[in-house]
């Protein structure tokens, strides 16, 4: 494993994280949260699970679907 999949796969396992506390923030269940942004359920499992190979418009739906940004992630806040 060289030094950028385990970048990868660190951020990836955060991205998820992050996702997974915001939608049981919201209350969501992971097949809610698939159809509010309009993608497969087995996608948010993936994404929830830390899969760095991701689509990245899988993850742009699932943030806009929960109310989040990659920049409202970046800096920190999900407002």
């Amino acid at each position: 494993m060289n030094e950028y999949t385990s970048q990868a796969e660190h951020v990836a396992a955060l991205l998820g994280a992050t996702i997974r506390a915001r939608r049981r923030e919201l209350e969501l269940t992971q097949k809610d949260l698939a159809d509010l942004a309009g993608v497969a359920v087995r996608s948010i499992h993936e994404v929830e699970r830390g899969k760095p190979t991701i689509r990245l418009a899988v993850l742009v739906a699932t943030l806009s679907a929960l109310g989040l940004t990659l920049h409202a992630l970046k800096a920190g806040s999900h407002e």
